[in-house]
């Protein structure tokens, strides 16, 4: 069986409810799987240890895009400092704008104290990447939405919330750059963007004025089930391969087992072991989601593919006995 991967060419349906949601444990089960039997010597406790590590950085993810926020803020802050040293060296009274470096949305998010410890904690910084954090701040200056904000006559809260708004969902969602930084900083975040891009602008949105340093942060799981929903979906998909792939040969229709993409069938697999071993999560909703992952991360007729057999073993999983 030749094994391949397909990388990311879609935009996969997000649902906001905590960072490390169950649309992300789906997609990091499926990649660890992937890798799983790619590496024929890696134990199910290491490849345990990976998948709880890469759900981990994921967070980190979350928390770094915040304090880059901060980090373009503190850029513009000593280039302000700067030109107003030159100024006053060439005896320039020319009055400066300080309204971008004095960001009230930004002053919000910078005190927060979930996010001050988690960097503390975690050694987070942009100090090393002076030169992203300015290519940044000067795609922001030349842009229309910066100057209108600039040239309005006065600016509320909601006004410098809004700002970080478009240009974290224009500029620093959409920069090819950030890709690059991020993959030197660990092989798991390129993948993750449109995940923690979602969160980042979720948590932008939901900070206030008034709400204080003390403002929650997106938590990294809902609860102890939803960090215990990651390690034993990997388990039974792996632990019923075998029999979920024989379920998956048996209902497949005009296709041999053999032709079809590693991929699908480890998705497939993996949708499987939610049907069999989560029946509190809807059966249309698992379908839906290892849909969307087959059209992130596999062949572009995979989807409607996994749709079908998916659908197929829904209706008649509880005529074999696994």
């Amino acid at each position: 069986m030749t094994f391949f991967f397909i990388p990311l060419a879609h935009e996969i349906s997000i649902k906001l409810y905590d960072m490390i949601n169950r649309t992300l444990i789906r997609l990091k089960v499926v990649q660890m799987m992937y890798a799983y039997y790619l590496d024929e010597g890696k134990t199910t406790v290491n490849a345990e240890k990976e998948l709880q590590k890469s759900l981990d950085r994921s967070y980190n993810l979350y928390n770094y895009s915040l304090l880059l926020i901060v980090a373009i803020t503190d850029y513009a802050a000593r280039r302000l400092e700067e030109r107003e040293e030159v100024n006053r060296a060439a005896h320039i009274d020319e009055p400066l704008s300080h309204r971008f470096a004095d960001n009230s949305f930004v002053q919000v998010l910078r005190s927060n104290a979930e996010l001050q410890q988690y960097v503390e904690d975690q050694k987070l910084s942009w100090h090393d990447e002076v030169p992203y954090v300015k290519s940044v701040y000067e795609k922001i200056v030349e842009s229309e939405f910066y100057k209108e904000y600039m040239d309005k006559e006065s600016v509320t809260f909601e006004d410098d919330r809004e700002l970080w708004r478009v240009i974290y969902k224009r500029i620093i969602s959409k920069d090819e750059d950030f890709d690059e930084v991020l993959e030197e900083q660990s092989l798991y975040w390129n993948d993750d963007r449109i995940v923690v891009d979602t969160f980042v602008l979720k948590t932008i949105k939901h900070l206030t004025a008034d709400g204080g340093s003390l403002q929650p942060l997106e938590p990294a799981y809902k609860d102890d089930e939803d960090h215990l929903y990651a390690l034993n979906l990997f388990r039974y998909s792996i632990r019923y391969g075998e029999q979920y792939r024989d379920l998956i040969s048996r209902c497949i229709k005009n296709w041999e087992f053999d032709r079809l993409a590693y991929m699908d069938i480890i998705i497939m697999q993996v949708a499987i072991a939610e049907f069999k071993n989560f029946p509190n999560i809807p059966i249309s909703v698992t379908i839906n989601e290892y849909v969307e992952i087959a059209k992130w991360y596999s062949t572009p007729r995979s989807s409607a593919y996994v749709n079908g057999v998916l659908d197929t073993i829904a209706k008649r999983i509880d005529r074999f006995s696994m």
